[in-house]
């Protein structure tokens, strides 16, 4: 045992780390450096200590990715129950990612979509006892039934794109703190409910209200009683736009207690934190909500372009709203062996509250782009499906990069825009294929 593992290590401390800063968690825990590729055990490092607390060996070591806790070291082996695919980022809380080539879908199943956690899932969701509270500058303070939402207002199916707002953190260089998510923090479900305009309206929107509030029922990670793990918000302007729903079904069927069950907000085409699971309360406020991750630097991006590593005031941090322009390539799969020199591509792509307008493939390291087929959302807050077919010229090792272009011209940069948190990369996807 090295000086990393003389103090006594739980999977509970572990797991906090990791949820805290995972590169440091992995020197500090294991005695792991990563290699230039953040991935492996450079010269062996730590790989020692972490197989002796598996209780075996790690034969494809090499692949390990740097700030990855083993699914052995979790808590609950149930937790992606009803999952399939989903890579584990963190037990406590629960974060998992979809790998790309599992995102193929048009409508994303329940069972590929992401799981963003902040805090513990409440033990009780019997939607039948179920009430949200609408409260705050209103004019009919109202409790609501899930029943209540089914038979006072319209209930509307829609397909609405979630994506977290670290989606991409993992590339930044230097690391950024929190999950280090690659390209599989986004989804996009048909989201059944009932509009949360209809229900604002419905409540009486008072004059000087300009926020919402949201609270959800899970629990901080410290166990204390009435601390909330994250209550976000948004300006009432967002609010009271027709897209957003307070759902209670994700693709026919009931919601998965790890996405929320049995109600939650669907807020598309801005960070998934402002999605509040589990809800049970939403209040109407005269100054811009100011709840759990909603201050300091969480959420937020400095005012301007800094330089990487640049050290930034938390004066000069703004909150976020909308999501970038991004296009995610799920066919083929990445490191897929070609047999034929021509490949059908695909995918999606999405701009916050905006329409895509063109989608681009390039298999020359973007010398040259050729344009896809892109079809028109099924409806506002959807993410965009594309197609193209690629013609691989020689036999070799090719990289197939996607980039997107929304109707306010905004496209993807080739580099990351980097930010001391970790939020909004939107760079072009790159998808490496060998034709043999």
């Amino acid at each position: 045992m090295n000086d990393h593992t003389s103090k006594k290590i739980t999977k509970q401390s572990i797991l906090e780390a990791y949820e805290e800063n995972p590169e440091k968690a992995d020197l500090e825990i294991f005695g792991r450096r990563p290699h230039k590729d953040r991935r492996g055990f450079l010269k062996g490092a730590g790989l020692a200590t972490m197989g002796a607390m598996l209780g075996a060996s790690i034969p494809f070591h090499r692949n390990f990715p740097s700030g990855l806790i083993p699914v052995a070291m979790a808590d609950d082996a149930n937790v992606l129950e009803g999952k399939e695919g989903l890579t584990l980022l963190n037990d406590r809380p629960v974060n998992a990612e979809t790998p790309p080539h599992l995102l193929d879908d048009a409508i994303t199943p329940t069972k590929r979509h992401f799981i963003r956690n902040n805090g513990i899932p409440p033990e009780s969701t019997d939607p039948d006892s179920w009430t949200l509270t609408i409260d705050g500058l209103v004019d009919n303070p109202m409790e609501l039934s899930i029943a209540d939402l089914k038979s006072k207002f319209e209930v509307v199916t829609m397909a609405l794109t979630i994506e977290c707002g670290g989606n991409g953190r993992a590339f930044f260089n230097p690391p950024a703190k929190g999950n280090q998510w690659t390209y599989g923090a986004v989804a996009c479900s048909n989201w059944t409910g009932v509009r949360l305009k209809d229900v604002l309206e419905a409540a009486g929107v008072r004059s000087n209200a300009i926020y919402t509030a949201h609270v959800g029922a899970d629990s901080h990670l410290s166990g204390k009683e009435g601390k909330l793990p994250i209550s976000r918000g948004m300006p009432i302007e967002k609010a009271l736009t027709e897209n957003i729903l307070i759902a209670f079904e994700q693709n026919g069927e009931a919601l998965h207690p790890m996405n929320g069950a049995p109600l939650r907000l669907v807020v598309p085409g801005w960070p998934g934190s402002c999605s509040q699971k589990w809800l049970k309360r939403i209040y109407l406020r005269d100054i811009v909500h100011d709840g759990p991750k909603m201050t300091g630097t969480a959420y937020r991006v400095p005012n301007r372009p800094v330089s990487a590593g640049e050290k930034v005031d938390k004066k000069d941090f703004v909150i976020i709203e909308r999501m970038p322009v991004k296009a995610l390539v799920t066919a083929p799969a990445t490191g897929a062996t070609l047999e034929a020199g021509s490949v059908d591509v695909r995918g999606h792509a999405w701009s916050g509250d905006r329409e895509i307008s063109t989608v681009e493939v390039s298999i020359d390291f973007g010398a040259t782009w050729q344009t896809a087929e892109l079809d028109k959302p099924v409806n506002s807050g959807a993410w965009q499906n594309w197609r193209t077919k690629v013609s691989l010229p020689l036999k070799g090792y090719y990289e197939i990069w996607a980039r997107a272009i929304d109707d306010a011209g905004e496209g993807q940069p080739q580099a990351i825009s980097w930010n001391p948190k970790g939020y909004l990369n939107n760079s072009v996807h790159r998808v490496a294929v060998r034709y043999s």
